[in-house]
């Protein structure tokens, strides 16, 4: 099981997440009240574990922009939260992916809605495409650009999405999740990871420690393999 804590501010959150186990750490650059620099995030990234994964979280669909971000705040990936754009998706193979940067792509649940069809079609042609092989699924409300709502979506519904997507795909559940529910998001659709970020807060971009502690715990306990 992938594990990404994400939306940290602050090194002593960032190094708290790797020490308990976390696979990847998100920086977020989109405008968000967890919004960092590269500067600040490159700073960080040299004081935790190579083995932690550092993802950028990025709306923008500037490829140019979000290539310059990533190798001055060095990233290991980048998050594309801003819906799917197959030509910054090729546009990033050739900036990022060619010099080692992984990409994830976000396609958005909208809550109240049943959108499995279009989600279903757009992870067939990123599929095909093989730019990538992550999607992060997440909740977006109404309508809101991008998610990042700490609203979970319907996991009941979406568990065909996620059993007959393509194989080549690793898909990643986000929106909503905190220690007490992550089991039940697992057990409903099997994913290779999971992603939260107000989940495991104290306050707006300060962690919990605890709350770090038990969704990875939880998390671990409950896992499907990483393949």
């Amino acid at each position: 099981m992938w594990i990404k804590i994400c939306g940290n501010t602050n090194l002593e959150d960032a190094k708290l997440a790797a020490e308990l186990g976390a696979d990847a750490v998100g920086f977020i650059f989109a405008a968000s009240k967890r919004q960092v620099t590269a500067a600040h995030v490159a700073a960080m990234g040299s004081e935790l574990p190579e083995s932690v994964e550092r993802v950028g979280v990025f709306d923008s669909h500037d490829a140019d922009e979000i290539a310059r971000t990533a190798h001055e705040a060095r990233l290991n990936a980048v998050q594309l939260h801003g819906g799917f754009d197959e030509e910054l998706l090729r546009q990033l193979a050739t900036l990022l992916v060619a010099s080692g940067i992984r990409v994830i792509q976000t396609l958005h649940w909208n809550v109240g809605s049943q959108q499995s069809e279009e989600i279903a079609a757009a992870l067939a042609r990123i599929a095909t495409l093989g730019i990538t092989d992550r999607v992060l699924i997440d909740s977006k409300v109404g309508t809101s650009p991008s998610g990042g709502t700490g609203i979970a979506f319907d996991w009941a519904a979406a568990r065909d999405l996620f059993s007959s997507a393509p194989r080549s795909l690793r898909l990643i559940v986000a929106g909503g999740l905190k220690p007490e529910n992550v089991a039940n998001a697992i057990a409903a659709l099997t994913p290779f990871g999971v992603d939260v970020s107000s989940g495991v807060e104290a306050s707006v971009g300060r962690k919990d420690p605890a709350k770090v502690a038990q969704f990875i715990q939880n998390a671990r306990r409950t896992a499907t393999p990483k393949s």
